[in-house]
């Protein structure tokens, strides 16, 4: 058999003061405050690249949480995801200081067109010489519909529909419109691009109708290496059909294993190879010299996380207003249009009777917490290796302490077991990934190439 491959690493962070773990701004040392300055994530960037971290994850939402005990009072009170910055503006500033690091980036279906859309990401693909990755996601707050003018959230199972046409339009203009060696920028002969090279798309679906053809020429990696975040029976599908790496907050490697199998046999069943999708488990890190010293330092952490807030934030993310749900509530009486990863987390983590409202307080504030040495925490990682994951999206409780302990700390040991790359690999951030700069024959988006040689006429 061959050697296990090493784990990869991502920066899980949001152009926000408080992202996952809220409150933990407020400890020493913490510069979330900073999110405003631009060279507050250049530094960070310059950190993680150092430290051979494959991507920094840019999360994001369009819209507040639902109403907390009634408002929205809660957010505002204490940061949580507001203000909140676009992560998008700030990618080619970091390409621009960096040569390896991916950076990832999410956009909802609902907040952008996918002609425009389309447009950006190959600008960046281009400006990083091939470094963007895309977290594709639905939005799933009531606010964020409301902000781009719908009275309230899509079904959960509408929304990937939605989002299975979106893909298709930027797989057409990624993939389709523009052959290989169109680009031709010959000086003597006066020729720029070769005419029957470059294709309009004509796509006309139930939400989209986009004429093409792409107005970028084709980026190092055409299509971003692609992010998705389901973990619901239909998210789950959507990622088997599109997703190259998915993110999930699994309680357990067994329950962690369990996602895996079952996405990978779904890739099977949408044509594709089960080994084209990795998966990036979200875990935070408690380090210390010693395990007596690490719960110390878990414990002083708590002091700062705040836990009402971060069941608002599971709440928002429901779609639900749990401020007026007696704890003891049982998760089975409570019915949802938003995430339903959070549910499946929930029974997941408490598998030996029916959660409630109290146990998802309880277990947000520490969920996928790892606290130990060095060498214990590198021990967890090998388990969640064992179990299927393929890299880890590295929450934080301070920026940048979290990933500059994490880097001097943890990585040497993870380096010396074979669990963390020592140097980076040369090419776009899906050659590191995967060995290719483009997509496999079997991705759905491979289907688009040459697919719009025929010249169509449409009349308006």
């Amino acid at each position: 058999m061959s050697e296990p491959k090493p784990l990869r690493f991502a920066a899980f962070v949001m152009n926000t003061t408080s992202h996952i773990l809220h409150g933990a701004w407020r400890a020493p040392g913490a510069r979330q405050t900073d999110f405003n300055s631009l060279q507050h994530w250049i530094d960070l960037a310059k950190t993680l690249e150092e430290a051979r971290f494959d991507f920094v994850f840019f999360a994001d939402v369009v819209g507040l949480y639902d109403d907390y005990q009634g408002d929205w009072k809660k957010f505002v009170d204490t940061g949580l995801q507001i203000p909140s910055n676009d992560p998008i503006v700030l990618a080619s500033a970091l390409a621009s200081h960096t040569e390896n690091l991916g950076i990832a980036i999410t956009s909802s279906i609902l907040q952008e067109h996918p002609f425009d859309f389309a447009r950006k990401i190959s600008t960046l693909d281009h400006a990083s010489n091939g470094r963007i990755a895309w977290n594709i996601v639905t939005s799933l707050s009531q606010n964020a519909w409301r902000n781009f003018g719908y009275d309230g959230i899509t079904a959960h199972d509408d929304r990937y529909a939605w989002a299975e046409e979106y893909v298709d339009v930027v797989y057409k203009l990624w993939e389709g419109s523009w052959d290989d060696g169109a680009l031709i920028q010959d000086k003597a002969s006066g020729v720029h691009a070769d005419f029957d090279k470059v294709h309009k798309i004509h796509h006309v679906g139930d939400r989209y109708r986009v004429e093409g053809p792409h107005l970028v020429a084709p980026s190092p990696q055409r299509t971003p290496v692609l992010f998705q975040a389901g973990s619901s029976p239909t998210g789950r599908r959507f990622a088997a059909r599109n997703a190259e790496a998915q993110f999930i907050v699994s309680p357990t490697p067994q329950a962690a294993k369990g996602l895996v199998d079952d996405t990978r046999r779904l890739a099977v069943e949408a044509g594709r190879d089960p080994q084209d999708i990795q998966f990036f488990q979200g875990l935070s890190f408690v380090i210390g010299s010693t395990e007596e010293e690490a719960r110390r330092k878990a414990a002083e952490l708590d002091e700062y996380i705040d836990p009402s807030t971060i069941l608002a934030h599971s709440a928002g993310g429901l779609g639900l207003d749990l401020g007026f749900y007696d704890l003891d509530t049982p998760i089975g009486e409570i019915h949802t249009e938003g995430t339903q990863s959070t549910l499946l987390w929930l029974r997941e983590a408490v598998p030996d009777r029916e959660p409630t409202v109290r146990d998802l307080a309880e277990l947000r504030s520490r969920s996928g917490r790892v606290v130990g040495t060095p060498e214990q925490i590198a021990d967890r990682l090998a388990e969640w290796r064992d179990a299927g994951v393929g890299g880890i999206n590295v929450i934080n409780a301070t920026i940048p302490g979290s990933y500059v302990e994490f880097a001097e700390h943890v990585l040497p040991v993870l380096r010396e077991r074979g669990l963390a790359q020592h140097e980076y690999a040369p090419g776009t951030t899906r050659r590191k990934l995967t060995g290719r700069d483009r997509l496999p024959e079997s991705h759905p988006a491979a289907a688009y190439r040459g697919a719009f040689a025929e010249r169509v006429e449409v009349s308006a």
